[in-house]
């Protein structure tokens, strides 16, 4: 959270009612909320004020949430991301994925269960380690401001992808399980191989596709590696 330990969380969500019972939950745990009930005022208070989380519905009068995610992350907005949606199938999941969501949840929702994913979310994307710079090659994390630069070139990575990234680059140059990625990062909540390899494909476009030599690789039936060769 942030520093007087008060939880700032961003609403987008056009249902009065959804809107309604998620305020008063959480304001009845002192959090700090912000609303909006359209995309496009969401994406504004998105980008203009800082948040611990955001909490984003899918179908928004003036601009859908997937349009919405992607906007946010192109202009390298790293804020957390929960999706909730009535269209609770996997096609919908995987581009919510691919448009930089963090975590997703159907509706009805359980409430208990929002809280303890925004909480896990907020957590993974502040990390739980010392302030300092890790590099492998020539990519550059610092940890303090949760950048990346490889080459002197900004990456632009959600939390998910970023904490991917920082798991790879300390054990590099060693091969990172499937499932030590997923017990890593996701905890007891692991999502399917489909929404890894969403990740995964997300990473490797900032990671290798603008570069001439490519660092991330694929071992097949286990898992993935860094390496790097001058």
């Amino acid at each position: 959270m942030t520093e007087s330990n008060t939880l700032k969380l961003l609403i987008i969500e056009d249902n009065k009612d959804v809107s309604g019972i998620l305020c008063d939950f959480f304001e009845a745990q002192d959090a700090e909320l912000d609303f909006a009930d359209n995309g496009e005022l969401g994406l504004s208070l998105a980008q203009h004020y800082d948040f611990d989380a955001i909490i984003l519905d899918v179908m928004l009068p003036k601009l859908d949430g997937f349009s919405l995610c992607k906007q946010l992350r192109s202009s390298g907005c790293s804020t957390p991301v929960l999706m909730l949606t009535a269209l609770d199938n996997k096609e919908d999941q995987l581009q919510g994925f691919e448009c930089g969501v963090d975590d997703y949840l159907g509706k009805p929702f359980d409430l208990d269960v929002i809280n303890a994913r925004i909480h896990a979310l907020i957590k993974r994307h502040r990390g739980r380690v010392a302030p300092e710079n890790l590099c492998f090659g020539d990519v550059i994390i610092d940890i303090t401001k949760h950048e990346v630069h490889r080459k002197g070139i900004k990456l632009i990575l959600t939390p998910t992808t970023y904490q991917i990234l920082l798991l790879l680059v300390k054990e590099a140059p060693k091969v990172v399980k499937r499932e030590h990625i997923i017990d890593t990062i996701w905890g007891s909540s692991p999502p399917t191989n489909d929404v890894l390899r969403s990740h995964m494909y997300q990473l490797r476009n900032q990671l290798d596709k603008p570069f001439e030599k490519p660092m991330l690789s694929t071992v097949p039936k286990i898992g993935f590696r860094l390496h790097f060769n001058e």
